[in-house]
């Protein structure tokens, strides 16, 4: 009898993968999501106006239906360019300019020494910059006294030929209610008054709008001591929330300008009374002028007491700080305002404001703490030298002097043009230091033009050089002399990026130099240095004389282009992104040391994107993809060191035109040196990097494990001549359009095809054995896809250690 047949086996189901997301970050220029994504068809998944997650149309349900992605991942664009370039108040911004750069020489200490921090030595530099931010606050609000408490309200309108014609100021001529001197002051000192409240409105609502981000629980390392040793500093859970810092800065400040405010009217009103024997009015001046030195202690003690905390997000505020301290300085300026009102008849206005001497003050504590601060960076340097480090650890205070520089410029610019504009009828000069500052200008432009002459010649052999060789680097290329020209030149003009710490070494010691010879011509002769070079040789007169004019007019001009360029930026979306570029590089880093600074976007950024890829990971189980381009790869990389552990395992990276370590790594050693870019490449999936040696901006991302994490120089043109697959001339790419390249799509295809597989074990990460002494550079060929060679899971010890942030 025969047997039955036996039923057929079921067919193996196979088990579906998880579904894969690739996250595109864009760089400083910005890009309409249709562009990120290759499709006019988009839709926004999450976000407002101001920063938002992009999809296709045609991938918003994509959780719904993964069985239509297999192979394939789904592409997501976050767009961020409206947080630095979005309305046109923002061009208003430039005028905090100075406010922005002393708030990166914070952040360009040297790092700490691994295994051996020096806590002490990290909160004294903190401390030393803000202080510096302090007095280019007190700079600013001076230099507003200046012109309208001495130009305007105690010289012009003391002077009848300037009030007569002026119909505005006719309510302040002699004899009238407020033509008395301490009326007019005390009048025009809500300009200054005014000004202050406007910075402190601006920081409390961009903080708002922008600060107020509050980090997903369970960000970075998670453990409330700010996690185990090792643990990068961006990665602690408190980076990206300062609250508490900036809102004791921003009563400090506030508090400081109105106390500043409030001595430019006491001080006169107060001479006054002394030389006339007023002995009630003298005994409140006094008392007044007491209560001003006690108001600028406290504004000494906030400043000074606590840096930042980045160990928690710190939620706390300081109530007796953030809202006393601001209170009692308007209560102490409008006591001086009345004070300063009371009817004194007989007293007349003449000569200048004592304001030479409060400038000059300002300049010399200034120098005295740039001094200082190169003394810690130098200390801190020699203890954990690193050659890759800018100007060997004197980055900030390089950085500290150009802020001061700018907010010296600014300041003269402003006095010296609202001087200007009385005319010549108004007797009304300012303060004689300025004058000097002002022809210190062209001896540095000189000596900065002489330096860029210099590194020209060097480059033009450069290129002559490399041009040479060119052709060679393309096989089977007939050489062609322009060609070869053309691709030299891109290189060597991106290779002069390397020189900037040249450059800013030349400039913040001659300016730093020049300045002390300033303060001293202006406090040694009371006159400017026209004036005080008389009767010296013909030579050095004439020099002194033609470095004043020069001066005083590129200071005019500097400060009429600056207005200039902010009003077109105002009107002009073109001009508006040029200024939203110079914001993308310079607002990265949080308010740590200026609270009237323009607002941090990556306080608003990278929650977005620590949110964004714990959400969809723990929400689908699948795994995922961060790609950013230029600043879009810091972000992307400051978005993957906040995230738990367990999320940032499953994510892997992809950075091009990058400027991690060429830029940031070299200006920012603390935070992006060797050490923490190091333990991001040990801590995520896989990381990968793109650059060209035609990119000005992009470079190699980790030095040590470069061949693990580095594919390039990529070829650049693709080809060099026309050939097969480029029937026409190939360009010279540069810093964009690296999807172009087809080492691309090799990389990405390579991760993407890694990450939508079976999850490798711990232990098992891309690019580790690429590591070893003279491994083959993967990526030599295009399509040859990622090695998931071993990868050691030890940590890296601390660039800065915990809760010593300054």
């Amino acid at each position: 009898m025969p047997h039955p047949p036996h039923p057929p086996a079921p067919e193996p189901q196979a088990v579906p993968r998880p579904l894969a997301l690739e996250l595109r970050v864009h760089g400083v220029h910005g890009a309409a999501p249709e562009k990120l994504l290759d499709d006019p068809r988009t839709v926004r998944v999450t976000g407002d106006a101001t920063a938002a997650v992009f999809r296709r149309t045609a991938d918003a349900e994509a959780e719904a239906h993964p069985e239509r992605y297999a192979g394939r991942p789904v592409v997501e664009a976050y767009c961020w360019s409206r947080l630095t370039s979005g309305n046109g108040s923002r061009a208003l911004w430039l005028l905090l300019l100075p406010f922005m750069v002393v708030n990166l020489a914070h952040w360009a200490r040297p790092a700490v020494p691994d295994g051996a921090p020096q806590p002490q030595a990290v909160r004294t530099y903190g401390l030393l910059v803000r202080i510096l931010a302090l007095s280019l606050t007190l700079l600013l609000i001076a230099a507003a006294c200046e012109v309208a408490l001495d130009l305007l309200a105690w010289q012009c309108a003391g002077s009848q030929p300037c009030t007569r014609s002026r119909w505005w100021l006719r309510f302040a001529e002699p004899g009238r209610w407020w033509g008395q001197p301490g009326r007019r002051l005390a009048l025009a000192a809500l300009v200054p008054a005014a000004l202050t409240g406007l910075l402190w409105f601006l920081s409390n609502r961009t903080w708002s709008a922008y600060e107020s981000q509050t980090p997903p629980a369970g960000q970075g390392t998670g453990a409330p001591g700010g996690g185990p040793a090792g643990t990068p500093a961006l990665g602690r859970p408190g980076f990206w929330y300062g609250r508490r810092i900036v809102a004791r800065l921003r009563a400090a400040h506030t508090a400081a300008g109105l106390l500043t405010v409030a001595a430019a009217v006491a001080v006169p009103v107060a001479r006054r009374d002394a030389a006339a024997g007023a002995a009630v009015l003298e005994s409140v001046g006094w008392a007044l002028e007491a209560l001003l030195v006690a108001g600028a202690a406290a504004v000494a003690w906030v400043v000074c007491r606590r840096g930042r905390t980045e160990t928690r997000p710190d939620h706390r505020l300081d109530r007796a700080a953030t809202t006393l301290l601001p209170g009692a300085a308007l209560a102490l300026l409008t006591a001086v305002l009345v004070y300063a009102c009371w009817s004194r008849p007989g007293w007349t206005s003449s000569g200048r404001l004592p304001g030479d001497f409060a400038f000059g003050l300002l300049m010399l504590g200034q120098g005295c703490c740039i001094v200082a601060l190169a003394a810690v960076a130098r200390s801190l340097y020699r203890r954990a030298p690193d050659p890759a480090t800018a100007l060997r650890g004197l980055g900030g205070p390089a950085v500290a002097v150009l802020a001061c520089a700018l907010g010296g410029v600014m300041s003269g610019g402003v006095a010296g043009r609202f001087a200007d504009w009385l005319g010549e009828e108004a007797p009304a000069e300012p303060p004689v230091l300025l004058s000097w500052q002002a022809a210190v200008l062209p001896p540095v432009l000189l000596a900065l033009a002489f330096l860029a002459v210099f590194h020209a010649a060097g480059a033009a052999r450069t290129r002559r050089r490399i041009a040479a060789g060119v052709a060679a680097e393309y096989a089977g290329s007939v050489p062609d002399g322009d060609r070869s020209r053309r691709i030299a030149g891109a290189r060597t003009a991106a290779a002069l990026t390397d020189s900037a710490p040249r450059f800013a070494a030349a400039l913040s010691g001659i300016t730093l130099l020049l300045g002390a010879g300033a303060l001293a011509g202006a406090w040694l002769t009371g006159e400017v240095p026209g004036e005080a070079a008389r009767g010296a040789h013909p030579l050095l007169e004439a020099a002194a004389r033609a470095a004043q004019d020069a001066g005083s007019w590129l200071v005019g001009l500097g400060f009429l282009l600056f207005v200039t360029w902010g009003r077109r930026a105002y009107r002009d979306p073109a001009a508006r992104r040029t200024v939203g570029v110079l914001w993308d590089v310079g607002t990265f880093w949080p308010r740590a040391a200026h609270p009237f600074a323009p607002p941090c976007y990556a306080e608003r950024a990278v929650p977005d994107l620590t949110w964004r890829m714990t959400a969809w990971t723990g929400r689908t189980g699948g795994r995922l993809v961060i790609s950013g381009h230029s600043q879009g790869s810091v972000l992307a990389a400051a978005a993957v060191w906040q995230l738990p552990p367990h999320v940032r395992h499953r994510v892997a990276l992809l950075t091009y035109g990058s400027p991690l370590r060429r830029l940031y790594g070299r200006w920012f050693p603390a935070y992006f040196g060797s050490g923490p870019l190091l333990s991001l490449h040990r801590d995520v999936d896989c990381w990968r990097n793109l650059w060209r040696a035609t990119d000005p901006i992009g470079g190699p991302a980790v030095p040590e494990a470069g061949r693990a994490v580095d594919r390039g120089p990529l070829p650049d043109p693709v080809a060099y001549g026309r050939t097969a697959e480029q029937p026409l001339p190939a360009p010279v790419l540069g810093h964009f359009d690296y999807q172009d390249d087809p080492a691309f799509s090799a990389e990405r295809d390579a991760l993407l095809a890694r990450l939508s597989g079976p999850r490798p074990p711990a232990d098992d990460r891309c690019g580790a054995d690429d590591a070893r002494p003279g491994a083959a550079a993967p990526g030599a060929g295009a399509g040859t896809g990622l090695p998931a060679p071993r990868l050691s899971r030890e940590r890296a010890e601390p660039g800065d250690p915990p809760g010593t942030a300054g």
